[in-house]
């Protein structure tokens, strides 16, 4: 007997040895099965994917012996006819070779007598696509209404070509182009039913050649079969099929990778020898470096299906996700310059060298540290490192309690007002307390009292000399001089809150920010200081020479003022932490968003800003808390909420940081002597928005 292609040898004759197209086969299945059977099918998909093997089969299905079944026995009379391709009631027909409406006309003409020995009549058109217009027309009443004993099978490469009016009549299914993974499977089968010794790598490179379709895999196998002598090897299988192994553009990642350019020529040589298609090569490059990519960000977006999952790993944990999205841009662009080279091997060579000359400023490789932004100032009670704040509540360690306490007392020193001198009492008729209704006009008029000022030391020496309550402090310096300090307290309401107002120790803060804050210690207002006019004309603060009109804020008073300085100095450790990490792309961008909200036995507790939650990431999280552990030496959990929270998230202190950064090179720009020169001599201008500051993110 002469010799069977693999090709037809390997045509599956049952729905159970199909390989792949589970979509499709389970919906005939379940049609067969449960006896739901339309008059007319469409099998869509490019060339070799088993579009007229499963009309066939179907055929097979409709028309076995043994009664309409989704498993036709295959030694009945019908069944062997059919895969005989001897079967009176299956008529194939070419539509390439049967475009015209007469050759439709002579088909439609049988169509109303009975089958000659089967269930049904059934009409397989292959490439249906290429029937005329008025192919079309005429068998479009026939296909609509068709006898009981008729069924049609239509199958096209090119479904768009047909008419709408035919698509609605028909069910259509779409046949998928097959993995190469999925060729390679099958040719090991195939491999070990015809006893040939083959090569895995080897087989990847049909299963790639392919292209997607089983016939052509098993066409290429029967030539590599014949060009190896019997055996299917790597090196035999890539010089048949004209193309460069991909273990190459790994080689010569690789060698990028190294920086070694010695290598890559080397390669690139060894390449030339093989006279390849060089846009092919840049192509194979783009589909590596797609992968790494795909696999930096989602690992388990990564399959097998090149053969090649472990080295794309083991690649693209040498190169940084920066370096592979900057050498995929290259690739790309060096594929698009290709046609204007004096020789494809020149561009070649030039997008290799590209990505061994160029280098990202931001990539977190080894010399990193200089392009990392400065590490911020440290609070004066923290210690050495800007980090170990956060690295001692992480390790629950004493000194973290001995800091916390220290900044505790460090805020209350701070934020403690001195004894006011208060002075003499008033005559009554000239005392008016500041009502409800006179309360805003009051705070907007009354100025905060400051003795530098010139209105201070205009005050009568009389007045200044009885300032001083009997059971406070005796203060230094002349009697007119009064204490610069000096926090007056102004009743603004009829209710139990008073306001505090400083000059000094928050800078000038207005009566309203001061009443927002609302952290003073309720007094009735029976114990409120009053607002009175001098003789001159000058206002002066009036109190009463009560005891508790002088008394000094409580603990319980600069609690909220320490609160919001922790949260400022931890707003700030977490983004020291957060920057040192290193971390790039989603995960960055998720934490810079982030406020730290606590920390407990390494129990990173962070609150994402609603405005960016679509950035929340289970995977971006994990890599964040590794990033953490990393960078403390110890382990580290990281728990993200969406929710609003008191406090700036790094990328808030980062902006501010590049803000200010902005501002001082502007101003160094603008005071150099010699740009001063140029614009006073020659009328130049500095253009807006061109200035930019010498250093990384966030640093200043």
């Amino acid at each position: 007997m002469s010799y069977q292609v693999l090709a037809r040898k390997y045509r599956p004759s049952h729905f159970k040895a199909m390989e792949g197209q589970g979509h499709v086969l389970q919906a005939l299945i379940n049609a067969l099965d449960q006896d739901r059977l339309h008059h007319a099918y469409l099998f869509t998909g490019t060339r070799g994917v088993g579009k007229t093997t499963i009309a066939r089969i179907f055929a097979k299905c409709l028309n076995c012996e043994q009664g309409i079944t989704s498993e036709p026995c295959g030694t009945c009379a019908s069944c062997l006819e059919i895969s005989e391709g001897r079967s009176v009631d299956l008529i194939e027909v070419d539509a390439a070779s049967r475009t015209g409406v007469d050759d439709m006309r002579d088909l439609l003409d049988n169509v109303q007598y009975l089958p000659t020995a089967s269930r049904f009549k059934v009409y397989l058109i292959d490439e249906v696509h290429m029937l005329s217009k008025s192919s079309f027309n005429a068998m479009l009443k026939t296909l609509e209404e068709p006898p009981e004993h008729v069924k049609f099978l239509f199958a096209t490469t090119d479904p768009k070509k047909l008419p709408v009016t035919v698509l609605s009549r028909c069910l259509q299914f779409n046949l998928k182009n097959m993995t190469p993974e999925r060729v390679v499977n099958y040719l090991q089968w195939v491999m070990g039913e015809e006893d040939i010794e083959a090569e895995e790598e080897a087989l990847w490179q049909l299963g790639r050649a392919a292209d997607g379709s089983m016939r052509d895999a098993l066409s290429l196998t029967d030539q590599a079969i014949a060009f190896g002598s019997g055996q299917l090897l790597a090196t035999e299988v890539a010089a048949m099929l004209g193309t460069v192994d991909r273990q190459e553009i790994f080689r010569i990642l690789e060698a990028v990778a190294e920086q070694n350019a010695q290598k890559v020529y080397e390669i690139v040589d060894q390449l030339a020898a093989f006279g390849p298609d060089y846009e092919a090569l840049i192509d194979e490059l783009l589909m590596v470096l797609h992968k790494m990519a795909v696999y930096q960000v989602v690992p388990e977006g990564v399959d097998n299906s090149m053969g090649d999952r472990e080295k794309t790993a083991a690649l693209a944990s040498v190169l940084s996700q920066e370096q592979v999205q900057l050498c995929y841009q290259i690739a790309l662009v060096g594929k698009r310059d290709l046609p204007y080279v004096p020789d494809p091997k020149i561009g070649f060579e030039m997008t290799l060298i590209r990505m061994l000359a160029f280098e990202l400023d931001d990539d977190p490789s080894p010399g990193q540290k200089q392009r990392q932004p400065s590490p911020a100032k440290s609070s004066p009670a923290s210690g050495a490192s800007p980090l170990s704040a956060i690295k001692a509540q992480v390790a629950g360690s004493p000194e973290s309690r001995k800091q916390e306490k220290t900044t505790a007392e460090t805020v209350s020193v701070e934020r403690q007002p001195r004894p006011m001198p208060a002075p003499s009492a008033p005559p009554p008729e000239r005392l008016k307390p500041i009502n409800e209704a006179a309360a805003p006009a009051a705070v907007e008029s009354a100025a905060v009292p400051n003795t530098s000022s010139a209105e201070a030391r205009a005050l009568p020496e009389r007045d200044a000399e009885s300032s001083s309550p009997p059971h406070s402090s005796t203060a230094s310096g002349p009697a007119s001089t009064v204490d610069a300090d000096a926090v007056p307290l102004i009743n603004a309401q009829k209710s139990d809150n008073v306001i505090p107002l400083s000059a000094s120790a928050r800078g000038a803060e207005t009566i309203s920010e001061v009443h927002q804050n609302n952290s003073a210690k309720v007094r009735p207002p029976s114990e409120s200081p009053m607002i009175a006019r001098g003789p001159q004309g000058q206002t002066k603060p009036e109190i009463k020479t009560d005891t508790e009109a002088t008394e000094t804020i409580t603990e319980t008073d600069i609690a909220p003022a320490r609160e919001q300085a922790e949260v400022r100095d931890q707003d700030q450790q977490w983004c020291d932490l957060l920057v040192s990490t290193g971390l790039g792309g989603v995960a960055y961008a998720m934490a810079s968003n982030c406020i730290l909200v606590s920390i407990t036995d390494g129990r990173f507790e962070l609150a994402l800003d609603p405005a960016h939650s679509s950035l929340f990431n289970t995977i971006q999280s994990e890599r964040l808390a590794d990033a953490i552990s990393e960078q403390l030496g110890q382990a580290a959990q990281v728990h993200i909420q969406v929710a609003a929270a008191a406090g700036q998230t790094p990328a808030k202190l980062l902006e501010d940081q590049r803000h200010r950064a902005l501002k001082q090179a502007e101003q160094t720009l603008v005071s150099d002597p010699g740009v001063q020169q140029l614009m006073s001599g020659f009328g130049a201008t500095i253009v807006k928005g061109s200035v930019t500051p010498m250093s990384g993110r966030g640093e200043s």
